[in-house]
């Protein structure tokens, strides 16, 4: 029997819930994954600390995460689902990776350059610089073959494929040369307040987020509160109808018809009945997700005991890799 590619994934626990954007451009696809790939995934909450977090909220968040993933749909029994800094190879293999990367290479990094431009230089952690090595630190160590990720984590994917590359001629064959899976571009969604804009929870206004964690009775509102046009017809047209055309591809992913049928089933009707008809899609899709996180996070100790086995799954990958990375570079073995 052929043996499954794998897949490395990670998703950061900055915030209390998931939005409707991280759920459909990325999350709906782990879960479709873990069927066909010997597949990873791990929450990044040493990724998170970049951001200075308070701790018991990354405490808090970290679970929430946790919960919600399983929630929507990743099972523990047919990937290894594990937090991040349960491995300490994480850390450990980052650290050579940073003696492998040029300060040039690094400084090109769009995201950090982005990033210190809004915060200055004074104001950014050295951890935002060094970001992309733990990255590919998370993608080398479990040998991945494929890493989902945003077209925004394409230039990150590269960085690791070339230290990889460098490793492997500079010492030895160690390394798997990873892919970038790069998620479907039809699942991005858009701020409901400005559907020029990727719905992020960096926005100024959360007005334009859903969050899969809220009551339903707050999506319902910003749906029916969603911007469209002045016009009638609902229609697919990012150019000239973003508003409509993000609420068209939310309807359709969740729905799983084309967005052409979609349009002909709302043909004729008004906006109010086309938002409310989106609204009452997104609730009920998601009401047995809320619930069902709501319910794993009354019993800790079951979540605890699941990420306990997925980091001993991890834990038994990544330090075999790493102890081959150790040995190739001279690192005295311990007795």
């Amino acid at each position: 029997m052929a043996t499954k590619e794998r897949v490395l994934s990670g998703i950061q626990p900055t915030h209390e819930s998931f939005h409707l954007g991280n759920y459909l451009g990325a999350v709906k696809q782990w879960v479709e994954l873990q069927d066909t790939h010997d597949a990873f995934y791990c929450v990044v909450d040493l990724h998170a600390l970049t951001a200075s977090p308070e701790p018991q909220a990354l405490r808090r968040r970290t679970l929430a995460s946790v919960a919600q993933l399983i929630a929507l749909g990743l099972d523990p029994e047919k990937c290894t689902l594990f937090i991040q800094s349960h491995v300490p190879a994480h850390n450990q293999l980052a650290w050579v990776m940073e003696c492998l990367t040029g300060f040039g290479e690094a400084s090109r990094m769009t995201q950090f350059k982005d990033k210190s431009q809004k915060s200055g230089a004074d104001r950014t952690v050295v951890g935002l610089f060094t970001y992309p090595m733990l990255m590919a630190a998370d993608i080398l160590l479990y040998q991945a073959h494929q890493v989902p990720v945003g077209e925004d984590q394409r230039q990150h994917i590269e960085l690791t494929r070339d230290l990889a590359t460098r490793f492997n001629s500079q010492y030895k064959d160690t390394f798997t040369i990873p892919n970038g899976y790069i998620l479907k571009a039809g699942a991005k969604i858009y701020d409901l307040q400005d559907p020029t804009s990727k719905m992020s929870k960096s926005a100024e206004s959360q007005s334009g987020i859903i969050d899969l964690m809220d009551a339903p009775e707050v999506n319902i509102k910003k749906m029916k509160s969603a911007v469209t046009d002045t016009e009638r017809e609902i229609k697919f047209d990012e150019k000239n109808k973003a508003g409509i055309s993000n609420l068209l591809t939310i309807y359709s992913a969740l729905t799983g018809q084309p967005v052409s049928a979609a349009e002909n089933e709302f043909a004729g009707k008004g906006y109010g009945d086309f938002k409310a008809a989106v609204a009452e899609v997104v609730v009920d899709y998601f009401r047995p997700v809320r619930e069902k996180a709501l319910e794993l996070l009354t019993d800790p100790t079951h979540l605890n005991q699941i990420l306990k086995t997925g980091a001993e799954k991890a834990s038994a990958v990544a330090e075999k890799t790493l102890a081959d990375v150790y040995d190739a570079i001279g690192i005295t073995s311990r007795a």
